[in-house]
């Protein structure tokens, strides 16, 4: 299973997909976060 993933282009362009998508909601909760601390 793991192998047929690793050769998978189309796999690969899923998993890039929810690891950008993954990246902006942390950058975002991140950005969120900091501004209510500094805006208090």
């Amino acid at each position: 299973m793991m192998a047929l993933i690793l050769t998978d282009p189309v796999a690969w362009g899923s998993i890039l997909g929810i690891g950008v998508i993954v990246a902006l909601c942390c950058y975002y909760a991140y950005l969120f976060v900091h501004n209510t601390i500094e805006n208090r």
